[in-house]
């Protein structure tokens, strides 16, 4: 290939929910994402909290004509022939800001061209003000770029966003339900998931075991799902703190590849904690930790930008003292992590 060309591909990415430390809610969102020259395009406009318009969540013809418009086969949604690249995952009006580019086709070597990225957040694109002058343009081969947005169109784009909680503490476990349920995962709580139908059992992404559920039990309802030929992410709940457990489900619902997530590392050991960040962006450290009446404390260890690598972060000694848990989160995934003494 020429090498003014950028490779074209597509993966399953996320934006992670989550029960934040000061009691806001972030709410999930699963996407497809642009892969450009082998790594997300997302990744290399900074540290940007925003999905791509090909979401699981919008109604299959949304979704469709989503991937229509970006093989140019409607008219583009805004002036001067932009569409919008990434948008804000809380809602769809561009006033909140959105990455958009302008997409043509050069029909005389049959390439698809994204170029002058910029950040929009009206009518009209300031490229001169808002233009992200590092990036593109890119030019993709047609054969490539239909055929990575084609098959978008051949199989179901939705993701199983429904998480199946088996626990003996009921007051919990409804928390934990509503709490998902607020983020846009839906739940629903069992005990024996014996005489579940297989097609119900296959709307699940996840099961989630609290710590009080038996070995034979869990045998059990993995039993249910293999004799289903239904595969889903199992869950050990490390404590009964429910912004712990959403963020150990969210991270077992993340079906990106592991080498393009952002976040791919967390130790937590030593009054420390180890990071890895394949890109430029914001970390956020949270540290619970449960006392000896089992009261929950929660507090905000680290929050700040880190450039791609490993990172050592000395935490408060009082944070993470006894039985202590660390959530690290970016704006695309989230670790789980107990603290080891």
């Amino acid at each position: 290939m020429s090498a003014e060309y950028a490779t074209f591909g597509l993966a399953p990415a996320m934006r992670a929910g989550g029960v934040l430390a000061n009691g806001d809610y972030q709410v999930h969102r699963d996407f497809v994402d642009f892969i450009v020259d082998g790594r997300p395009l997302l990744y290399q406009l900074s540290d940007l909290d925003a999905v791509s318009p090909l979401a699981s969540d919008v109604p299959p013809a949304i979704f469709t004509a989503q991937v229509r418009s970006l093989l140019l086969e409607a008219e583009a949604p805004l002036e001067d022939g932009r569409y919008v690249i990434y948008g804000c995952p809380e809602c769809e009006g561009i006033e909140c800001g959105a990455v958009t580019a302008v997409i043509e086709k050069d029909d005389s070597r049959d390439d698809y061209v994204w170029r002058d990225f910029a950040w929009q957040t009206g009518e009209h694109a300031d490229l001169e003000l808002n233009g992200y002058h590092g990036i593109g343009p890119f030019r993709f081969q047609g054969a490539e770029y239909r055929s990575a947005l084609n098959s978008l169109l051949l199989g179901d784009p939705g993701a199983r966003r429904r998480v199946l909680l088996i626990g003996a503490r009921v007051a919990v476990l409804a928390k934990l339900a509503a709490a998902l349920r607020t983020i846009g995962i839906g739940a629903d709580i069992t005990r024996d998931a014996t005489d579940v139908p297989a097609e119900e059992l296959r709307g699940y992404g996840a099961v989630a075991f609290g710590r009080a559920v038996g070995e034979q039990e869990r045998a059990a309802v993995r039993g249910s799902f293999e004799r289903a030929g239904v595969e889903v992410a199992y869950v050990d709940g490390l404590a009964p703190v429910v912004p712990l457990l959403v963020a150990q489900i969210e991270h077992a619902l993340d079906r990106s590849p592991h080498e393009l997530r952002r976040l791919t590392r967390l130790v937590a050991a030593d009054g420390e904690a180890g990071i890895e960040v394949t890109s430029t962006c914001r970390v956020q450290i949270t540290a619970y930790r449960l006392d000896r009446l089992y009261r929950t404390h929660t507090q905000e260890v680290f929050d700040g930008i880190l450039e791609a690598g490993r990172h050592r972060i000395a935490l408060d000694a009082k944070a993470v003292k006894g039985e202590s848990f660390l959530v690290a989160r970016t704006s695309g995934s989230v670790l789980v992590e107990a603290m080891a003494h």
